[in-house]
């Protein structure tokens, strides 16, 4: 499947590819099954902080897993967050993770940028898709900041949040962005949050977010057409998640709606990981059925 092509329709035809963040190694099984089972187009992807503070181990032992359970038709494999300053604000040394990435046969990959100054998210963006592009792998970029991943989670009243617009996508950097990155597809802020991953704060409950619908629009004529991508998924309000479809959004990330059923049954049956993956799968074809709409989208996206 290939993935630019499949992110092109799905903008096209205003339906979504959910990507399912994978911080548990196990969990893979459970949630390609699940797509497997609702007829549905989704990536499966690892963050570099999810093999660095959860339970994924690396980018290679997830593409080991991976290649158990892919199936060409319906899934595939993306690398998340490689921030180029992480969110302990860190400088990363993105470059060897993304190669590594590129070698272990990852059909895109993720440089966040976001924390840099535009020039130098420009740069960072570019630098990893002429390498990433040589090798026919597609490239996602960050710009905007999509608060929750830093220690203090949002750090401040969800609406206050949004009312402020904190962090939202500035149209002209958007702009000039597409033009310079040379990204494919690109992840933007307007209104969602990233689940908390501090340690204390994972098991809070995500804001109800809301997104501006009018801005994802704006940013998407400002992109020239770009597909646009939302991060912290789980939380938004229905609604809002098929207007964005709408308008120019066409993948959303999925993390804490499924990685927290799985801590929860390990909680409440330590170490058996088939009822955790039971909990995970059930969550998974929830989250393409009823909240997405999405099951059957892979007869839609490549009839």
């Amino acid at each position: 499947m290939d993935t630019t092509q499949a992110m092109l329709r799905a903008r096209a035809q205003k339906t979504l590819i959910p990507a399912f963040n994978i911080p548990y190694l196990p969990m893979l099984e459970a949630v390609a099954q699940a797509i497997r089972d609702e007829d549905a187009v989704a990536m499966i992807q690892v963050a570099r902080l999810e093999w660095e503070k959860f339970a994924s181990k690396s980018l290679e032992a997830v593409t080991d897993e991976y290649a158990k359970f892919a199936d060409t038709r319906h899934t595939m494999l993306h690398l998340d967050h490689v921030p180029a300053i992480d969110e302990d604000h860190q400088n990363v040394d993105y470059i060897p993770i993304v190669m590594r990435a590129i070698q272990a046969g990852y059909q895109s990959v993720m440089i966040d940028g976001s924390r840099l100054p535009l020039d130098q998210n420009i740069e960072a963006s570019s630098k990893v898709a002429k390498l990433a592009h040589a090798a026919g792998v597609a490239v996602e970029a960050e710009l905007g900041a999509v608060a929750g991943h830093e220690a203090g989670g949002i750090g401040m009243d969800y609406e206050e949040l949004f009312a402020s617009k904190k962090g939202f996508t500035d149209l002209g950097e958007a702009k000039l962005f597409a033009e310079k990155s040379g990204c494919d597809w690109l992840s933007v802020a307007a209104g969602s949050v990233h689940g908390a991953i501090a340690d204390g704060l994972r098991k809070q409950k995500k804001p109800a977010a809301r997104l501006d619908i009018a801005h994802i629009a704006a940013l998407s004529e400002a992109t020239g057409g770009m597909p646009l991508v939302l991060h912290g998924g789980s939380g938004i309000r229905r609604e809002y998640i098929l207007d964005a479809m709408k308008n120019g959004v066409a993948k959303i990330n999925v993390a804490t709606e499924i990685r927290q059923p799985y801590e929860n049954a390990l909680e409440e049956r330590p170490g058996d990981t088939v009822y955790a993956n039971d909990q995970v799968y059930d969550r998974t074809r929830w989250v393409i059925r009823e909240f997405l709409g999405i099951s059957g989208n892979a007869s839609k996206l490549f009839e």
